[in-house]
């Protein structure tokens, strides 16, 4: 078959590389790509929310499967667009991914349903937002309802910073329209567990446990990124919070989104907060992680293609999703400086080292070909460095060996990625 990938980035090139060793899939396409994705599919140059060309060249090129893997054509109704032409697509439509696209939608579906999350307010009014905030508990968390690239969340320590907060988000719009809505939210303390899971519209399937690091600095210290770097499993992921979470939130949100009207058919993304009263949902994504998913798929067992597949025929139940019993460490390699000012440009060395090495791997989310053919970075999040082995502390150690081989003009990365794997 023929399958199409549309993004850009390191989750689509992890998507990109499983399809690739699916047996079912004879020509695989990416749009727009990157340097990395090119070694494994056609890079196509179409933009992701050019909907327009994508669905004319799914059709000039007889595209069988079509994966929307990011978070803004989901928002926008990607899915919507190649169905209403008659092809098939992965990913939920516009009035579920509205899960991901919506923070006060999500947080309302949570409160109604009695999905366990924290006590929010939701504001329209940056007047109404301050004066709320003049009594309330601190520390205090900020969300701009709309997509702000993971980034739109403000922690905030004191009543101060939350007034900066609420202008920064509302009246400075520094997320843009994102802001013009804010859910302002209690402050959970406790470990973070990611957890991504298949969903057909009515059954759930959940893969392995992962571990997110936002901050762009060591010791969870500086602004919000997209992604640091990740591990997976989290070790404080038990059976018992499996367990909880299975009864009291997976199912219970495809239940509750069905009943809305809004038939969940992708991937669902729980972010959890494991506080001392039970887990706590901190918020969905409606697609895979990034860079999450460069740690899960390489420990998957299953073809990719078969689960897709299923999950939009509604026949997961006769999926048997596994993975396998080891572990997997992620480092970002980033442009320094991001995320807010760096340089692009520069030349990468190194990446062929990643050819011949087993349980090791290199996924490209800010590259692109320069006028020589040479691969430079192009992004601020430039590589995901990933190494599997048989537990946690030897999969980092075998990815922080693996960044040593990757060099490039004002390379940055965390060092502390899966610390708190030594305090489990």
């Amino acid at each position: 078959m023929k399958v199409l990938i549309v993004g850009g980035g390191g989750r689509e090139h992890a998507i990109a590389w499983k399809a690739a060793q699916s047996p079912r899939v004879e020509k695989l396409y990416c749009a727009p790509g990157n340097a990395g994705i090119a070694e494994v599919a056609e890079c196509v140059n179409i933009g992701v929310m050019e909907f327009d060309k994508l669905v004319a060249f799914a059709k000039e090129k007889e595209i069988d499967l079509t994966v929307v893997a990011p978070d803004d054509p989901l928002a926008a109704g990607a899915v919507d667009a190649f169905e209403a032409a008659g092809l098939r697509a992965f990913g939920p439509r516009k009035n579920a991914a509205i899960l991901e696209g919506s923070k006060a939608f999500s947080k309302d579906l949570m409160k109604k349903y009695g999905i366990p999350t924290a006590a929010y307010e939701t504001f329209d009014d940056p007047d109404q937002a301050l004066a709320y905030l003049e009594t309330a508990d601190m520390p205090i968390v900020l969300k701009a309802d709309g997509l702000a690239l993971g980034k739109g969340v403000l922690i905030c320590n004191t009543r101060e910073e939350a007034k900066a907060g609420v202008k920064t988000l509302m009246l400075d719009k520094q997320f843009g329209s994102a802001g013009n809505r804010i859910v302002v939210e209690e402050f959970l303390t406790g470990r973070e567990v990611s957890v991504l899971s298949y969903v057909d519209g009515k059954t759930i399937k959940t893969m392995t446990s992962a571990q997110d690091h936002k901050r762009a600095k060591d010791g969870d210290q500086g602004l919000n990124t997209g992604g640091m770097g990740t591990f997976s499993p989290s070790p404080f992921y038990t059976a018992e919070v499996d367990s909880f979470c299975k009864e009291k939130i997976y199912q219970p949100t495809v239940d509750a989104m069905r009943a809305e009207g809004r038939e969940f058919k992708g991937v669902i993304f729980f972010g959890l907060m494991l506080t001392t009263k039970g887990p706590r949902v901190l918020e969905y994504n409606a697609r895979f992680g990034d860079p999450e998913t460069q740690v899960v798929l390489p420990r998957m067992k299953n073809d990719i293609i078969d689960v897709f597949e299923a999950c939009i025929d509604g026949t997961l139940d006769q999926i048997d999703l596994q993975f396998e019993d080891n572990a997997a460490v992620c480092v970002v390699l980033a442009s320094d400086g991001y995320p807010e000012h760096y340089e692009k440009g520069f030349k990468i060395s190194g990446l062929e080292k990643f050819k011949d090495a087993d349980g090791y791997y290199v996924f490209h989310a800010g590259s692109k070909f320069d006028a020589d053919g040479d691969i430079v970075t192009n992004g601020g999040r430039v590589l995901g460095v990933t190494a599997l082995g048989p537990d946690l502390k030897t999969a980092r150690a075998n990815a922080y060996q693996a960044t040593e081989w990757v060099e490039f003009g004002n390379k940055y990365m965390r060092h502390d990625i899966g610390k708190a794997i030594d305090e489990a």
